[in-house]
């Protein structure tokens, strides 16, 4: 019995005989903190653990808004290996995620983010930043029914300011014009200034109305003059009655009237707002420069063709060639511009715009396939046939149509508003996270509703996790606050936190998860799936 007793009373004595372990390593201490607005680029990153580390292990990152690794670099490890520094190459202006991976000397892994600000970032791009480039309202720039009067006006102002364009440029290039093929060019040409001219003018009035409305007549003056936009409709309108003048000026001055009035378009379009301003906006003119050669030669052909044959085909052997480099530059332009515009590929397929740019691509591809066969048939006849030229034709004007409509609406998804409200016997739940927007000045806001007999939450956590990264996930600095909403349910107690910041720093599909512990240490977890771009 004795016995019995001495080896209960070791294994009693012997916890305490044995040292501590440790927890597992916590993050103490953060260089550049957590949420910090910086005005200058900080030299690197620090993090201090709680305990040692295991030296080989150990990542340490930071990524740009565009979720680019800032460094090659490899993290270096102090002595005691307890701090993780980073050096950092001079970061401009923009916002910023730290993400580490380590594992503690115990062997558990531990993880984490946070965010840090640089000087004054550059307002993010989203779907609301390509609304406004033409001095519209934020919702007015959708494929929508209530549009289709300003959409109708915008195809004949299209149609006519390239179809006007392209005349010019080819009255002025073509050599030795016969007198049917000057009569033909000048007819069009009179025909599409005075159909541009009143397209222009109630394109103008459409939009005007629209961005003026609730405002004093008074007030107009100002968007004329006071604005880029108005300012550069006058321009149009000035050069557009200019036209009617120089029909018959030299080559250099019916150049020169393209060249003014293709750059205006282009400065008054999508481009205008994009980052790379001066590289988008010199392909969108040169898009519009050879859509303008192809309209209007392809034009001119057609009526020709019904009026001349012999003429037709001496003009068309030129228009082949213009219109194969027109369409070369047109496709290599258009590309150019959609890599400026969508920071992803798989934007073209979450709007109106990236559809209709993947219906011109392919009715594209059919002009060069009726283009390529209208060449054969020339080569051989002499003359272009017949059949081939309509359907040229209509495909140019089916083209022109959808680049009118989608030169309008936004390349980018707009980012929505988060509100979402979960009801639960144990816990209800609202959260809202406005305005969504990547490396912008967000503002969460999650009310908790636990049960009147629980108490008040012993700990909230709200944690971003971005999926399909390897990224650590964050943690959103929530603080309580003083809720004055209506919000409540009988037997239950709410209790209210929210936090400001940049704490969704790029673009992503992102898992928000709650934890909630109760005074009685029961944790509840609820998970919310949401994306911005």
């Amino acid at each position: 019995m004795l016995l019995v007793f001495a080896v209960i009373w070791m294994v009693g004595l012997l916890p305490s005989l044995m040292p501590v372990a440790s927890a597992h390593a916590s993050l103490e201490k953060r260089v550049p903190e957590a949420n910090a607005k910086l005005k200058e680029s900080p030299p690197f990153v620090e993090l201090s653990f709680s305990e040692a580390i295991e030296p080989s292990a150990g990542s340490l990152q930071v990524l740009d808004s565009q979720k680019r690794k800032v460094t090659s670099d490899k993290p270096t490890l102090n002595e005691d290996r307890t701090t993780l520094k980073l050096a950092l190459p001079s970061l401009q202006e923009g916002v910023y995620t730290a993400s580490f991976h380590i594992v503690s000397e115990d062997g558990h892994p531990v993880s984490g983010s946070y965010v840090f600000v640089v000087g004054n970032p550059p307002e993010w791009k989203d779907g609301s930043t390509f609304n406004d480039d033409a001095g519209g309202s934020s919702g007015s720039h959708g494929l929508s029914s209530d549009n289709w009067l300003l959409f109708t006006v915008r195809i004949v102002y299209y149609l006519s300011l390239l179809i006007a364009a392209g005349l010019m440029i080819w009255s002025a290039l073509y050599r030795n014009p016969s007198e049917s093929v000057s009569g033909v060019h000048r007819r069009l040409l009179l025909l599409s200034l005075r159909v541009l001219l009143i397209s222009l003018l109630l394109h103008i009035f459409i939009q005007a109305k629209e961005i003026m409305a609730g405002q004093p007549f008074s007030a107009w003056g100002e968007l004329f003059t006071g604005t880029a936009t108005g300012r550069a409709w006058l321009e149009l309108i000035v050069v557009v009655l200019a036209g009617f003048v120089i029909q018959r000026a030299p080559m250099y001055v019916k150049l020169l009237w393209a060249v003014i009035i293709l750059a205006i378009e282009s400065l008054i379009g999508h481009p205008a707002a994009n980052d790379l301003k001066i590289l988008t906006l010199a392909a969108d003119w040169i898009h519009l420069v050879a859509a303008a050669i192809w309209a209007g030669g392809l034009l001119a052909l057609v009526v020709l063709w019904f009026e001349d044959r012999k003429e037709a085909g001496r003009f068309g052997a030129s228009f082949s060639k213009g219109a194969l480099i027109s369409l070369v530059a047109l496709v290599v332009s258009g590309i150019l511009m959609m890599t400026l515009f969508l920071p992803k590929f798989s934007y073209l397929w979450l709007t109106p715009w990236g559809i209709m740019l993947a219906i011109k691509s392919g009715l594209t591809l059919l002009v060069i396939g009726t283009g390529a066969w209208l060449r054969i048939r020339m080569s051989k006849s002499g003359i272009p046939d017949g059949r081939l030229l309509r359907v040229d034709l209509g495909l140019m004007l089916v083209i022109v149509a959808i680049a009118a409509i989608f030169t309008y609406i936004s390349p980018l998804p707009a980012n929505e508003p988060i509100r979402h409200h979960e009801m639960g016997e144990d816990m209800h739940y609202t959260l809202s996270i406005t305005p969504n927007v990547p490396g912008g000045e967000n503002e969460a806001k999650l009310q908790i509703w636990l049960p009147e007999a629980a108490g008040e939450p012993k700990a909230v956590v709200l944690r971003l996790h971005p999926q399909g990264s390897e990224e650590a996930p964050l943690d959103v600095p929530l603080a309580p606050f003083d809720d004055e909403s209506y919000d409540s349910y009988p037997g239950y107690a709410r209790t209210s936190y929210q936090a400001t910041g940049a704490f969704l720093p790029y673009a992503s599909k992102w898992k928000a998860e709650i934890r909630v512990m109760t005074q009685d240490d029961i944790e509840m977890v609820k998970r919310l799936d949401f994306v911005n771009y």
